[in-house]
């Protein structure tokens, strides 16, 4: 099986746009994810939170609307964790996203679920690195762009470049 989820930035990273393809192989889910118009990096300060790299995850629910625009995309819910794991080892937890001049490009296996396990949920990009142990979300900030996964049929093998 196969899935895709096209990712929109909201009010926080309004050119934020790109795509996560999702694909059944051997042993688990093959993951590529291209991306553009991340925020520039920005170093944390007392006052102001980090931007960049960027966490990067599956959330529980099924809906990308931006809401209130303080807390944007709070419709799709928390960080997908069927297994109630601690964070750090949720099913839906992905590595950071790094930005190269508000690009990024990624490929990566994991073997914490299929892809008919996440139809229907989310795929969520935040302002702020996840730490990976602060409980329960990895202290990652702001979410700036959404995506809800739904099937698709025709993911290319292997998968092509996006070429913004």
């Amino acid at each position: 099986m196969n899935a895709v989820a096209q990712i929109r930035g909201g009010n926080l990273a309004p050119s934020l746009n790109g795509v996560v393809y999702f694909r059944d192989v051997p042993g688990g889910v093959e993951v590529q994810v291209e991306v553009k118009g991340l925020p520039k990096y920005r170093p944390g300060t007392a006052r102001t939170p980090q931007v960049g790299p960027h966490g990067f995850h599956i959330h529980e629910g099924g809906s990308c609307n931006i809401g209130d625009p303080k807390n944007p995309f709070a419709s799709a819910g928390e960080h997908w964790n069927p297994t109630k794991q601690p964070h750090g080892n949720h099913a839906g937890d992905f590595p950071v996203l790094f930005s190269n001049n508000g690009y990024a490009r990624m490929t990566f296996f994991t073997d914490k679920f299929r892809v008919r396990d996440i139809i229907g949920k989310t795929v969520i990009i935040h302002e702020s690195p996840d730490d990976y142990r602060t409980q329960p979300a990895g202290a990652s900030g702001k979410r700036i762009a959404c995506g809800v996964i739904r099937v698709y049929q025709n993911v290319p093998q292997p998968m092509p470049r996006m070429y913004f």
